[in-house]
């Protein structure tokens, strides 16, 4: 979806389209981190953002949907925290080469153009600082529920982890997510990668 279509969504909903809780992977590959300057790249309507915002980090929050950015904005408000939010494309985008000590890509699905946008990424990503991605695993479309259904932009440990050049890929992986639905809990299936840079 481009990204009127993604502020078509935002707008239409009455509240958060995604919860305003953090993702638990997310929670999982950062909480034990000392806190420094953070960048969230397609960070939707910013739970992720504020969650770090929370613990201390200074945090860029990048998203081309201008109502998801807004949304996120309030929900900052609300939480009494301060992130640097800017409404970009993440294909075009250009972070700063070196310059933070997490950077986090969740939940982003383009198909060709990731590539770049993980390259970049890496790049940003300073000594000894950390890179974090989580989102729909190619598998979840046979063995899983929900996400995207097209093939072409579903990830996998390896083809994520071959995009990160100078990062240290410490784990890359299918992860279990437990989805409640009607009738049930089912487990979406998400890769998750975590690299430093050395």
């Amino acid at each position: 979806m481009d990204s009127a279509q993604w502020d078509a969504r935002y707008a239409a909903a009455t509240e958060l389209v995604w919860t305003a809780e953090p993702n638990r992977f997310v929670v999982e590959t950062t909480a034990d981190l000392p806190p420094g300057r953070a960048l969230d790249l397609a960070a939707g309507e910013g739970r992720n953002a504020v969650w770090l915002a929370g613990r201390g980090w200074r945090v860029t929050a990048v998203d081309f949907a201008a109502v998801a950015v807004e949304r996120g904005r309030e929900l900052a408000r609300q939480r009494a925290v301060e992130v640097d939010w800017q409404v970009a494309d993440v294909t075009a985008y250009e972070p700063e080469p070196g310059g933070y000590d997490l950077v986090l890509v969740a939940y982003l699905h383009l198909g060709p153009a990731m590539a770049g946008v993980l390259r970049r990424a890496a790049g940003a990503v300073r000594p000894d600082g950390r890179f974090v991605l989580v989102g729909h695993d190619l598998s979840n479309l046979t063995d899983g529920t929900g996400g995207p259904q097209d093939p072409a932009v579903l990830h996998t440990p390896a083809s994520v982890a071959a995009e990160l050049p100078g990062l240290r890929v410490e784990r890359a992986e299918t992860v279990r997510r437990p989805v409640p639905t009607d009738g049930g809990v089912v487990d979406a299936l998400d890769t998750l990668v975590v690299a430093v840079r050395p």
